[in-house]
């Protein structure tokens, strides 16, 4: 049960991964009605700190976050460094690449999940957090990405 695991029910987000993000914010605003929200962009190496695969890399992406009263979906373009996203949309195509919880305590929670036969394939800082995809396909058919706010 995740509320053992990692202490959530609550799944925050779904992480889509596309190739156009102007193309897919102004899809998802004119589908359901909202405003295209601001188009952000990662933070380099020397603040994000993002490794890929236990190692270093000057992945980057454009973000739009679309906030639903019940989910947050967040739209991603990758630039070509190496990164899970870059690899998702070589591999995969567009689609649905993550869902995202909060959790207190990752480091504890990566280990739990180890333990299970689940690494991280990617983790990194942005402002205010850190976040660490989970390859956690062979059990839950998606990656699982754990969020963490500093206080």
């Amino acid at each position: 049960m995740l509320s053992n695991i990692l202490g959530s029910e609550v799944i925050v987000q779904i992480g889509i991964v596309v190739k156009d993000i102007e193309k897919s914010a102004k899809e998802f605003s004119e589908i359901f009605n909202v405003p295209i929200p601001e188009i952000i962009i990662t933070d380099e190496y020397d603040k994000a700190h993002t490794e890929y695969k236990g190692k270093p890399t000057n992945a980057q992406a454009k973000l739009a976050f679309f906030n639903f009263k019940n989910i947050d979906i967040e739209l991603i373009e990758p630039d070509n460094n190496p990164s899970t996203w870059r690899e998702f949309l070589d591999a995969e195509g567009e689609g649905v690449h993550h869902i995202a919880i909060f959790v207190k305590g990752m480091e504890e929670k990566i280990e739990i999940l180890k333990k299970s036969g689940m690494n991280v394939i990617q983790r990194g800082d942005f402002k205010g957090g850190r976040y660490a995809y989970i390859d956690s396909t062979s059990k839950l058919k998606i990656i699982l990405e754990l969020l963490e706010r500093f206080s």
